[in-house]
This record gives C-alpha cells, structure tokens and sequence, in this order.
C-alpha cells in the first residue's frame, strides 16, 4: 500500500483565491479539502476535476487532518481558523493569503519567486502571501538592476476588481449593466462608479481604502525588496481600473546611465519574465489570465530624458499569490524538487 498524501486544507475554497488554489494544488502531491468560510457553504456540493466533492465545516477535526492550512476566505474566516489551529497538538503550516495574520509576531512575508537562496524561517512561523503587485514588483526590479544602477522610479499600479473578490467583480459587472440600463448604481464595494471610470481614491463609505491598500503594497514591496539587497524603492500610486481581472503596471526607471532597451530587455528575461519586443503584442491583463509569472513590454527610452525608460507590465494577480502560496507549502508534499519556485 503506498504512503497517504499529505492534506492541503483550503479554507474558502469557492472564492476567487481559493479557487485558483485547489487548481494549482491538483497538480501537486497534496490531497485538497476544501472548507467553507462560513456556515452557509458547509455540506455544499462542488466538483474537481470532473470529481464531485463536499465542502467541509471549518472545525477542529478538518484542519487537525491538514499538513498545511491555506487561507483563502474573509478576515473572519481567518481569524476562526487560527483560533482552531492554535489549540492543536500537532500544528499545521498556515500560508495566509487575506493578510488578516499580518500583526501576528510569528507571521512572515512571503514570496518565493523573489526570495534569496537558501531562505529560511524559524519553524513555527505563519505564511503571508505579499500583494501580488508588490510581488509583480519586485521580480521585475530586482532583475532590472542587473541591468545598471537605477536612480528612480515611479510606479503607476492598476488594480482589477478581483482584488476585491467576488463581491468587487460583482459590482463592477452590476454597474455596466446598469449604466446602460439607466439604472442606480451598486456601490457597496467602491462607493463610486467604478464602470467605464478610473479611480485614484473610493468613496468615504468604502470599506477599504485605495490609500491603505496602497500602503500595503509598499510595505510589502519593501521588505521584498530588502531581501535582495535593498534595491531602490519606486514612488507609487494604486489607481482602480474597470477591468475585473488582472494587474497593469506602468513604469517609469530613470538610470544611471541607460543601457539601451536591448540590454533592458537581456536583463529581464527570465524563467518568470517574459520579455515582449517592439516585433511582438505587447502584453496586456486579457492575454496574462491563468498564465504565470509577469510579462513585460512596450520597453521604450524617455524622449525627454536620456536616462530614462517605460516599461509596461502585465499579470494574473489570483494566479501569482496562489503559486506563491503553493510553492511557500511544497516542501511539506514530500515532492522531489520541492525547492523549485513557481
């Protein structure tokens, strides 16, 4: 009889993240239980690959079972799954994707595909996914430094609605329709119209802020960026874009000296990178859904500034924080290779 797989606890399995989650799980050693974030979701019937499955109370007896804990869901639901997991014997890893741990002493920022070598954390440690923007970010500057010294950035960071989870895709779909419609707008997410607009702040009623989802952006971004050599930090603003899936970013990289978009472009590519040249499409959110890693292009010298350059870049936000996240609790698979990054 072969050995049981190790279990990979999901909880909110059916949100966006969650979601994104038990795909990339299913192809790992991992064996997936799903658990709801609330009451409600518990006993509902879904499928995986092609498999009906049930998912699961988010209780004692569930997560005691996992070798890794993922959480998925609302703050809420973290914080209950952290109480559960605190009173277990034997303790589950927990690799947090909501940032609700973030104040916890014990909790780490996490992202592997931009982690030195040889990275370790005391073994008692608690998981936090970084932003993926910040992520996004930091793949693209530490690679671009190889390039040349750089003296200054500026980052304009276009957020999807999926950032806000279903609920946010929800709205902004609910605010098209009724746009064309002439009907009154939903606005319980963005308390403004986010439709066919652009928006550098919510409204007042807004249960998050764009300037405290800015700030976590930097913190992450900063510490991500420490790790390798505290390489410059970009000056930065978050601008919520009517698009429901996926991160833009347009950059600003003053050098220097600039090396010339050939050797920008040799400096880039990479496993995680791919380097768009002016012969190509440059890369846009509707071409990067589900695929890994960052794409960047539409590289180009500033006209007004010899030392400078812009860069376009784009990526799946769901699909970098869940290959983060999946690659943070790989070694607990038992997998050959565990090590490797997404």
């Amino acid at each position: 009889m072969g050995s049981l797989k190790p279990v990979a606890a999901v909880v909110g399995s059916n949100s966006l993240l969650g979601r994104e989650l038990r795909d990339l799980l299913s192809r790992t050693p991992f064996q997936t239980k799903l658990i709801g974030a609330d009451e409600v979701e518990a006993g509902t019937l879904t499928e995986e690959g092609g498999e009906p499955l049930v998912i699961t109370a988010l209780d004692e007896e569930n997560l005691a079972a996992a070798r890794a804990v993922f959480l998925a869901g609302s703050a809420e639901s973290s914080g209950r799954a952290m109480e559960i997991v605190s009173r277990l014997r034997l303790r589950p890893m927990v690799v947090d994707l909501t940032n609700a741990l973030e104040e916890r002493p014990t909790a780490h920022l996490r992202a592997p595909v931009v982690e030195p070598a040889g990275y370790v954390l005391p073994p008692e440690s608690e998981h936090i996914v970084a932003h993926p923007a910040a992520i996004l970010l930091a793949l693209f500057l530490v690679r671009l430094g190889q390039a040349g010294p750089i003296r200054r950035v500026i980052a304009h960071v276009f957020e999807p609605a999926s950032e806000r989870g279903q609920c946010g895709i929800d709205e902004l779909q609910r605010q098209t329709v009724n746009l064309l419609t002439f009907q009154k707008l939903p606005k319980g997410v963005y308390d403004e119209q986010a439709a066919f607009n652009l928006l550098a702040r919510y409204g007042a009623e807004a249960p998050l802020s764009i300037e405290s989802i800015e700030t976590r952006i930097e913190r992450h971004l900063a510490t991500l960026l420490a790790l390798n050599g505290g390489i410059q930090m970009p000056s930065l603003r978050l601008i919520q874009a009517p698009v429901f899936h996926g991160h833009s970013v347009s950059l600003w990289v003053e050098f220097e000296a600039n090396p010339g978009v050939g050797a920008l472009e040799k400096a880039l590519a990479s496993a995680h990178i791919d380097v768009r040249g002016a012969d190509v499409e440059a890369p846009n959110v509707v071409g990067m859904a589900g695929q890994s890693g960052i794409a960047v292009g539409a590289i180009a010298a500033d006209r007004n500034d010899a030392r400078a350059a812009w860069f376009w870049v784009a990526a799946d936000n769901l699909r970098i924080a869940a290959e983060n996240a999946v690659a943070v609790a790989l070694p607990l698979s038992g997998a050959a290779g565990a090590e490797a990054k997404p």
